[in-house]
């Protein structure tokens, strides 16, 4: 039983609007962190001296850690205390974002990144479960959680030209060092503002299945990033991840309380859900990461031009979700997916045909990049927020909660593996031309999401 501790009071309907508030700006810092960081990342890689390989692991040191925190996050947070643990994951993201801001080598940043996804796992964690109990009203829970997905929509949408800009007028560094005062001002008004709960009666933590598929993820990613030109090692690293997975799975199907049920994720329908997770991740989110340095490679763009530029892709992420909603009502989720994927596969291509060399002149080839970007952004957010509803309107109710949580893992391991993906076969070298190869891995990606979704979601009303 969820026991709220009755330390505050509403003292009005303004006040009332503060919790959400807060909780909203905690978690827009974590959503900003990824997007803003996306454009700073060449700046980042020519003053630290990295390549490809660990260009890469800037988001994905961050997305290990969010997703490996993610699965120990709500089990701890039950049993210690939301606030607390949404608290604590700001001290850790604020630690994260120092270490970041002042990094030496990289080394040191990819030290951060984890530090921050770490914390950001506990955050989006507590957030989430404080809202929840800090409205008890379903109307009121419902415009809170619509609040705090706009915050997150700005967060991404904008964070690539706020990031140029941090990253031109101040340097890459700002983009991390600008969080320690938000985040102090987190520290000091939640404990103000939302009252604590927790449950004591909570699932247990699962160590061994946290450190198992933690493992499985992040040796799959060294793999595709570091076996360069060796596919025997290539091989070896991602046979290995899947032993591990395969002993996760096993090991799930034992635990009373398991944090993946194999049972809910076998069924065709949860099966074309998370084939769509991945689709995304790869077809959209993971080509986010290496559209500044082709936009440098192809057009010479850096920094406030290159964020900018960005807004084709991101922009339709807080403008057109309300119509996505409203279209999943009219078509159903077999057609809405599918048409989202085929929006998602035509702008990678046209990516591929942007980037190939075999177009006329480079306005053409401008032309082609900005129609690319538009389309991947609109095809990412007709699918990307109906995920969610798909999740609890297609699972038995008694596993929603479970299933819903699983898929927020699901989609940070597929924009990892994603970005890895697409980076074990992008050149050192960087022109223009060689992005057409990973832009056609993220095509592939999307095929692979419009044929899950005309073949295994069901064609009803939500």
């Amino acid at each position: 039983m969820i026991t709220p501790e009755p330390d505050l009071q509403s003292r009005g309907r303004w006040h009332d609007l503060l919790p959400a508030m807060m909780l909203g700006m905690a978690a827009f810092l974590t959503q900003f962190d990824v997007t803003a960081v996306v454009v700073a990342m060449p700046a980042m890689a020519a003053e630290l001296g990295f390549g490809s390989a660990a260009y890469a692991w800037v988001m994905d040191a961050y997305s290990l850690a969010f997703t490996g925190g993610l699965l120990a996050a709500g089990a701890l947070a039950d049993k210690y205390g939301r606030r607390r643990a949404l608290l604590g994951g700001n001290v850790v993201f604020l630690v994260g974002s120092i270490i970041c801001g002042f990094a030496a080598g990289g080394s040191m940043l990819w030290a951060g990144r984890a530090v921050q996804g770490l914390g950001a796992a506990f955050v989006i964690t507590g957030g989430i479960a404080l809202l929840a109990n800090a409205y008890a009203r379903p109307d009121e829970r419902a415009r809170a959680f619509a609040f705090m997905g706009v915050l997150s929509g700005i967060a991404m949408a904008l964070g690539p030209a706020l990031g140029g800009l941090v990253s031109a007028w101040f340097g890459w560094r700002w983009i991390f060092l600008a969080n320690i005062p938000l985040c102090l001002l987190t520290l000091l008004a939640v404990p103000r503002l939302v009252a604590e709960s927790r449950d004591p009666a909570g699932r247990p933590l699962d160590w061994s299945g946290v450190v198992l598929l933690t493992l499985a993820l992040g040796i799959a990613i060294e793999s595709l990033l570091e076996g360069g030109e060796v596919p025997a090692r290539i091989a070896a690293g991602l046979g290995l991840s899947a032993c591990l997975l395969a002993i996760f799975v096993m090991q799930q199907r034992r635990r009373p309380v398991p944090i993946f049920d194999p049972a809910v994720f076998m069924r065709p329908v949860m099966v074309g859900i998370s084939s769509l997770l991945i689709a995304v991740s790869v077809g959209y989110w993971a080509v986010l990461v290496y559209l500044p340095p082709f936009l440098n490679a192809a057009f010479g763009w850096a920094g406030p031009s290159v964020g900018f530029a960005m807004l084709l892709a991101t922009l339709p992420m807080l403008l057109l979700p309300p119509y996505g909603a409203r279209l999943a009502t009219r078509w159903g989720w077999r057609r809405l997916f599918a048409t989202a994927m085929l929006a998602l596969l035509a702008g990678d291509l046209i990516l591929v045909l942007a980037a190939s060399g075999w177009l006329l002149n480079a306005q053409v080839v401008l032309a082609a990049a900005a129609t690319g970007m538009l389309l991947t952004g609109i095809g990412a957010v007709l699918a990307h927020p109906q995920l969610s509803s798909a999740v609890v309107a297609l699972v038995p109710p008694a596993q929603a909660g479970m299933a819903s949580a699983v898929t927020v893992v699901m989609r940070q391991a597929g924009f990892a593996l994603g970005i890895a993906a697409l980076g074990a076969i992008l050149s050192e070298e960087g022109t223009a031309a060689d992005y057409a190869w990973p832009w056609l891995v993220a095509a592939l990606g999307s095929a692979g999401g419009l044929i899950a979704a005309a073949m295994l979601l069901p064609d009803q009303q939500p």
